[in-house]
């Protein structure tokens, strides 16, 4: 597989398909490894050489979604001093979102910026999270409240990570595929609707070609749009009902790729509702998402998710804007009255 640059602010990002006998090592004479807790403990043979290497220090950071908030930020800080990074030194972000989103964080704050890789170790990682520049974490309960926009030097992949990764978090991930399928990319629509079966078998060919495509749409639009003044909110189908959903029903209840896939199929019927998505593009894109065993009727009170969705960060001048789509390869922003968000929740 191709690697893939963008050019991303000032400095070019590159994603690079790397064999799991490399991924790990760093190309400076010093680096903090900020490690997932799955990530140290299955992979342990492969980091402990690098680890031990004088220079080098790690911190591991607890599973699950609750562990990027200010705390964890705060410790990966405190690690970077003690190991006397200097701007010449480099952050290696390992992990799925939770991860690459603390580490970038921490990265854009540590010395004003300090070198940034990341290895992305599901699948929601490699083809969103990981790539792109946003950082974040969450706060007063809401999410990716606080953050950055500092793209990673470098994201190194290996579909080879997904062969142990849980059936949950796989579909996690396969929610933004599908997301980015939809925004962009008709070939690899045809994929997801063609070929179920190797995708859920995980062969490594069809893995690659998924998160390769995903990322070139992502690539595109945040090259064009890297601080979301404009198209890069397209990025964000489904997103504004998946974030509601997540804060209701409290971070980790569902994965992002099933609140996302919840997500677009409200935004969807929305734009019926609204009259701007045909009812036939409709259903086919919700049969797909049924195919890949996405639950799309969820009861949740629709107060409180109204009430999330106005802290949402794209709110503008209290208006709730959300990302709809007329058809594939058709989306657009438009403000919404609340009333009419009411009659698909």
């Amino acid at each position: 597989m191709n690697d893939l640059t963008f050019s991303l602010g000032q400095n070019p990002s590159r994603v690079v398909f790397s064999k799991i006998e490399t991924i790990f090592h760093s190309t400076k004479a010093q680096a903090l490894y900020v490690i997932d807790e799955f990530v140290a403990e299955n992979y342990k043979n492969q980091l402990e050489p690098i680890l031990a290497k004088p220079g080098n220090g790690f911190f591991v950071l607890p599973s699950g979604e609750s562990s990027k908030d200010w705390e964890n930020i705060r410790k990966i800080l405190e690690s970077a001093f003690e190991l006397g990074l200097a701007r010449d030194s480099q952050i290696i972000g390992i992990g799925g979102g939770v991860v690459t989103d603390a580490a970038s964080f921490a990265a854009s704050l540590y010395l004003r910026g300090i070198d940034l890789v990341l290895v992305p170790t599901t699948l929601l990682a490699m083809v969103d999270a990981a790539f792109g520049g946003k950082t974040g974490v969450n706060f007063g309960g809401f999410k990716n409240m606080v953050g950055t926009f500092y793209p990673a030097r470098e994201v190194r992949v290996s579909t080879h990570f997904l062969t142990t990764l849980p059936e949950k978090e796989f579909r996690s991930g396969l929610a933004e595929v599908i997301k980015s399928a939809l925004i962009d990319d008709s070939n690899l629509y045809d994929l997801l609707a063609n070929r179920k079966e190797d995708i859920f078998l995980r062969k490594s060919e069809i893995l690659d070609e998924i998160v390769f495509r995903s990322l070139g749409v992502k690539g595109r639009i945040v090259e064009a749009d890297l601080t979301e003044q404009g198209i890069r909110a397209h990025l964000n189908l489904g997103h504004t009902f998946a974030h509601a959903l997540e804060t209701v029903t409290g971070f980790g209840t569902w994965s992002h790729g099933e609140a996302v896939a919840w997500g677009i199929g409200r935004a969807l019927e929305l734009g019926v509702q609204l009259g701007t998505t045909s009812r036939s593009y409709t259903d086919e894109v919700i049969r797909l998402l049924k195919d890949y065993n996405f639950t799309l009727s969820i009861s949740v009170d629709s107060d409180e998710l109204i009430l999330a969705m106005g802290r949402d960060k794209k709110k503008q001048e209290g208006r709730l804007r959300f990302v709809l789509q007329s058809g594939p390869s058709a989306t657009f922003i438009q403000e919404v009255p609340e009333a009419e968000v009411r009659k698909v929740l």
